[in-house]
């Protein structure tokens, strides 16, 4: 039975930040830097981008959607003459599983690990692809035989299927990847800072985004009008049912079970403290801290 939306959007919450540590823990930064590239935005650019293989500006572009063209063609195709791609997939394994190893402790080697893996796992490589690039790139890479690299790798892929699903709910509600950072932060109440130095946005763009939206009759004053409400739930709920697809293979109590068991895990994480409470990614982790 095909899982609902509010379900995967639970398990989003859950696995979001065990994918997220590769962007915000030292370890992997640590990796990356060990082959070669330079700078934290090398390594995240051609460590995400690493899936699709000796891949340009144009086209992680379009498939990130929400960076400045700059941004991205400052780091690609630059990077593959420090090291090819399968040195960024090879770097952005080891370093996220040493940064679970270190929240998890013991309990990375446990059970309870490896049946969480499974289980994400399943849901992963059975996900439709069609029209999602990003993951299907990702899906095509091998699956790791370590529970805690196969559990990261699922979190990759099932957080990709449902960021390409967000974009194209995005798309289809006509809203650009800049103007989807000023929505969001009206929205959740996130500083503006934020984006200042995770998607480069500068004082002037981010008033000119703000004064679009403002003149679509999305915004008023410092809140969401009416219809910017609208628009956004629209968005979240679309992507929510695309997001919902990948869990069709497992039963209502197999979710349940994957969500148990990777809410301690997600808590310690979170706990962990490398990835920033007020962060672009659209998730609120003070949850993960009240209940942990």
């Amino acid at each position: 039975m095909p899982a609902r939306g509010d379900v995967a959007r639970d398990l989003w919450r859950l696995l979001e930040p065990l994918h997220a540590v590769v962007y915000f823990a030292p370890e992997p930064l640590e990796e990356f830097r060990a082959v070669g590239y330079r700078g934290f935005w090398m390594g995240y650019f051609a460590g995400r981008a690493a899936p699709l293989g000796h891949v340009g500006a144009d086209v992680v572009h379009a498939l990130f959607y929400n960076f400045p063209y700059a941004r991205v063609s400052r780091a690609l195709p630059a990077a593959w003459s420090f090291a090819p791609p399968n040195e960024a997939l090879e770097a952005r394994v080891r370093g996220s599983v040493r940064a679970l190893s270190r929240a998890l402790g013991p309990a990375a080697d446990g059970a309870e690990v490896a049946r969480a893996a499974e289980l994400a796992t399943r849901a992963a490589r059975s996900a439709p692809a069609e029209g999602r690039a990003l993951f299907a790139a990702n899906r095509s890479l091998p699956v790791p035989q370590e529970p805690l690299a196969q559990l990261w790798q699922a979190a990759t892929l099932l957080r990709e299927h449902r960021g390409d699903g967000h974009v194209a709910a995005l798309v289809a509600a006509g809203i650009g990847g800049r103007e989807s950072h000023v929505l969001h932060a009206t929205a959740s109440g996130i500083p503006r800072d934020v984006y200042v130095s995770a998607r480069d946005f500068g004082e002037a763009e981010w008033t000119s985004r703000r004064d679009a939206l403002e003149e679509r009759g999305l915004i008023e004053g410092d809140r969401l009008s009416l219809r910017g409400r609208q628009l956004v739930a629209g968005v979240e709920e679309r992507t929510d049912r695309l997001a919902a697809t990948a869990y069709d293979t497992l039963t209502t109590g197999e979710t349940d079970e994957l969500a148990r068991l990777l809410r301690p895990l997600t808590h310690a994480v979170v706990r962990q403290g490398d990835i920033p409470l007020d962060n672009p990614m659209g998730l609120d982790l003070r949850e993960s801290l009240d209940q942990s």
